[in-house]
């Protein structure tokens, strides 16, 4: 116990001459404040929160504007051209129809004509007009052929269209591909719908002419037979020799 006290005094003393020495002029010292650093460190914490908030934000946008552009993107295929050479080829033959064609006026001129039986038509008359009421049926039923050739022409291409319509669809990125992709699909049932009209109007067309035709051959095989009976002068044999 002797032994320790000197050194424990001499350290006592050391102390103390430092913590009295005067501090020098200018210089400052470093106070360590725990409320003041606990502050900036919730300041630092905040200011890091609302870094990531705008981060986020950042990214929302950007992702949202992926999606725009995503939705307002076009569908790479088109059907438009084929649709529409589809459409031509039956409008050609439609247009390609002879003799009594799709036109209100022609037709009136033409029953008016043709396939009205007159008592005062005179039998070269009647017998024309039954040839004309025959080159018409046999033009009205070729050109009924002719449509639905071009038709079921056109079949496989609308097979195939609609194979890629449908495929397209499935894998469209976005809204606007999606509804081009829908709208298409319209378009090319339209196009196989104007097909079937214009088959049904061929055919139509084929079996009102032969209906017609019927009917006026009937009118003109009455007047035939009404200007047989009405003859002033029946039938009188001529008197024939057999033997000299």
């Amino acid at each position: 116990m002797k032994t320790r006290t000197p050194w424990l005094a001499a350290l006592v003393c050391s102390t103390s001459l430092v913590l009295a020495l005067p501090t020098p002029a200018g210089a400052q010292l470093t106070v360590y404040d725990p409320t003041n650093y606990a502050s900036n460190v919730m300041q630092a914490a905040r200011a890091l929160e609302q870094i990531n908030n705008q981060v986020r934000g950042l990214q929302n946008q950007a992702l949202s504007l992926t999606n725009q552009a995503r939705n307002l993107a076009q569908l790479p295929y088109s059907s438009l051209q084929t649709v529409q050479g589809n459409l031509g080829r039956i409008s050609g033959l439609m247009q390609q129809a002879q003799r009594v064609a799709y036109d209100v006026q022609a037709i009136q001129r033409e029953f008016g004509k043709n396939y009205t039986v007159s008592a005062g038509s005179r039998d070269a008359d009647l017998v024309a007009s039954a040839n004309a009421r025959w080159l018409n049926s046999a033009a009205a039923f070729q050109h009924s052929l002719q449509v639905q050739a071009g038709v079921v022409a056109g079949l496989p291409g609308a097979r195939t269209e609609l194979s890629n319509l449908v495929g397209a669809s499935q894998g469209a990125a976005g809204i606007l591909q999606a509804t081009q992709a829908g709208n298409q699909l319209l378009a090319l049932q339209s196009q196989q719908l104007t097909d079937l009209t214009a088959m049904m109007a061929a055919q139509g067309r084929a079996a009102a002419l032969e209906q017609a035709e019927r009917a006026a051959s009937r009118a003109q095989a009455q007047e035939q037979f009404r200007r047989f009976v009405d003859r002033r002068q029946g039938y009188q044999a001529p008197p024939v020799e057999m033997y000299r």
